[in-house]
C-alpha cells in the first residue's frame, strides 16, 4: 500500500496512530480479569493485572487526568502525548472544530467497568465548572462542563433523574423512614401541591425536599437507615420486594450509614440492555450502580459528590445546582447507519459514538468527517484501512483517526468496536 510522505516522513495526518491509554483504579471498579478494563489496558500497554486490583476505567483522549499517548518512530522511538502531538499538528482537528474549541479534542472516550455504585453526583454547566475550578481547582481540575453518554455493553444499572411527582407522593406515604427525615411539614407540601396542581411549586418542593434530606446529620440518618434496613427483612419474609427496595438493601451494604442510600429512593431506577444508551445533562443527579459501558463525555472531570462515595462531597453546590427535573430518562438506541453501525447522538454539540459489531468475514467503511475520531475494539481481530496506511487491530486497540480520511475496516472474525467523534451535526452545520 502506498503511504502518503512528506520531506520524507510519513504524513500522520493522512494516517490512523496507535494510542497508549490510561486506567483508572477506583474503589467501585471490578476486580482483576474481571474487569473489562484491565483487559483492555493489558492488551493496549502490556501491563500485566493485578488480580486484587480494581479496574475502574479505561481513558482515551487528551485529558490532564488520564492522558493518552502516541509512540513516534521517524528518528528513533519517542513517545508523545496525544495532547502535545495535536498542539503541534491542529490540523488533524478539522477547521470546524479548532474554530469551536481550539487545538485539542473536545470529548473523552472511555469504557467503565462498575462493581458496585459510584456516587451519587451531578456535573457542573460551563459557568459553575469555571467559577468551582477558580475556588478549588484540586478537587475541580478544569474549568469545562461534562454532559455525557453511558453506552451499555452489558446489562448496565443505574440511577438518573429524579421520580415524578405522582411516584413521589407514594413514596412519602409509604417510606415512612424518608418521611422522618424530612418532617411532616415537607409531606404536606407535597400533597398540597398535588391537590392544586401546582406544576410551579413542583421543582421548588422537590428542592426543599432533597436539600432537607441530603443535609441531615449524619447520626438521624444512620438511625432512620437501620429502621428502613429492618423492616424491608421483615417484610422481605411475607412478599417480594420491589426492584427499588431490593437496591436500598444492595446500596446500604455498600455504604452503611450513608445519605445516598436513602437519595436513591427519591431517584429513578434504570436499566438498559447491550446497545443501549443513557445520557446526562449539566446538573442532572445520576449515580451508575452495575455493569460495564462505553462513556463518551465534553473533555472534562468535574463531578460534585454528595453520596454514596468516600470521596469529597459538597452538599451544598449539589443541592443548589441541579436542575430538578422529573420524570424517567430517554433511551437511546442508536439509529442504524448500515449493517452493522448503530450511531448514538445525544443533545449535546462535543460528542457521537458509534457501535460497530461486524461479522465474520465483513467489511465496513467510516466515511471521511471534517472533525476528528476515536476507535476502541472491545473484542475481534481485524484490520483498519486509510488510503495510506494498514493497522491489524484487536482486543485493547485504540486509535486516533485525523479529520477528512476515510477508514475502511475488515474482519476474519466477528468484530466488536467503538467510534467517537465530534458530533456530527456540528461538523456539518458549523
Amino acid at each position: 500500500m502506498e503511504e502518503a510522505v512528506v520531506n520524507g516522513k510519513l504524513d500522520d495526518d493522512k494516517r490512523l496512530l496507535n494510542l497508549k491509554c490510561s486506567v483508572q483504579n477506583y474503589d467501585w471498579g471490578r476486580i482483576g480479569r474481571d474487569s473489562s478494563v484491565a483487559r483492555l489496558f493489558e492488551n493496549n500497554c502490556g501491563g500485566l493485572i493485578e488480580e486484587d486490583k480494581h479496574y475502574a476505567e479505561f481513558w482515551m483522549g487528551t485529558h490532564v487526568s488520564g492522558p493518552s499517548f502516541l509512540i513516534q518512530e521517524d528518528e528513533g522511538i519517542e513517545i508523545v502525548s496525544l495532547k502535545s502531538w495535536i498542539l503541534q499538528n491542529p490540523k488533524v482537528l478539522g477547521d470546524v472544530v479548532v474554530e469551536k474549541w481550539g487545538s485539542d479534542i473536545p470529548f473523552l472516550l472511555k469504557v467503565l467497568s462498575v462493581g458496585r455504585s459510584l456516587s451519587i453526583q451531578a456535573h457542573p454547566d460551563k459557568d459553575l465548572a469555571g467559577l468551582l475550578h477558580k475556588l478549588q481547582p484540586d478537587v475541580y481540575k478544569d474549568a469545562n462542563h461534562k454532559p455525557e453518554m453511558a453506552l451499555a455493553l452489558t446489562e448496565f444499572e443505574a440511577l438518573c433523574g429524579f421520580i415524578s411527582y405522582e411516584e413521589l407522593d407514594v413514596v412519602l406515604e409509604h417510606v415512612p423512614e424518608i418521611k422522618e427525615v424530612v418532617g411532616i411539614a415537607s409531606v404536606d407540601q407535597v400533597l398540597t401541591v398535588n391537590k392544586h396542581n401546582g406544576e410551579l411549586k413542583e421543582e421548588r418542593v422537590l428542592r426543599s425536599i432533597f436539600t432537607k434530606l441530603m443535609s441531615v446529620d449524619k447520626k438521624v440518618i444512620s438511625k432512620s437507615l437501620s429502621k428502613l434496613v429492618n423492616r424491608l427483612n421483615s417484610e422481605k419474609e411475607t412478599r417480594p420486594l420491589t426492584d427499588k427496595e431490593e437496591l436500598v438493601l444492595k446500596l446500604e451494604k455498600q455504604y452503611p450509614d450513608d445519605v445516598g442510600v436513602l437519595a436513591a429512593v427519591l431517584l429513578n431506577h434504570v436499566k438498559l440492555n447491550p446497545g443501549e444508551a443513557l445520557y446526562i445533562g449539566a446538573n442532572e443527579p445520576h449515580a451508575y450502580l452495575n455493569g460495564e459501558c462505553i462513556e463518551c463525555m465534553a473533555a472534562s472531570d468535574n463531578v460534585v459528590r454528595a453520596g454514596l462515595t468516600p470521596k469529597y462531597i459538597d452538599v451544598e453546590t449539589l443541592c443548589s445546582m441541579l436542575t430538578y427535573k422529573q420524570g424517567l430518562p430517554e433511551i437511546l438506541k442508536g439509529v442504524a447507519l448500515n449493517p452493522y453501525t448503530r450511531r448514538y447522538t445525544p443533545p449535546f454539540e462535543e460528542f457521537e459514538v458509534d457501535r460497530c459489531m461486524l461479522d465474520e468475514g465483513a467489511t465496513v467503511v467510516f466515511p471521511a468527517l471534517p472533525g476528528p475520531s476515536i476507535f476502541v475494539v472491545i473484542s475481534g481481530e481485524g484490520s483498519m484501512h486509510t488510503l495510506s496506511s494498514e493497522e491489524r487491530v484487536s482486543e485493547g486497540s485504540a486509535l486516533f483517526a485525523p479529520a477528512e480520511i476515510e477508514v475502511r475496516v475488515t474482519t476474519e472474525s466477528t468484530l466488536h468496536l467503538y467510534r467517537a467523534g465530534v458530533n456530527n451535526k456540528v461538523l456539518m452545520n458549523p
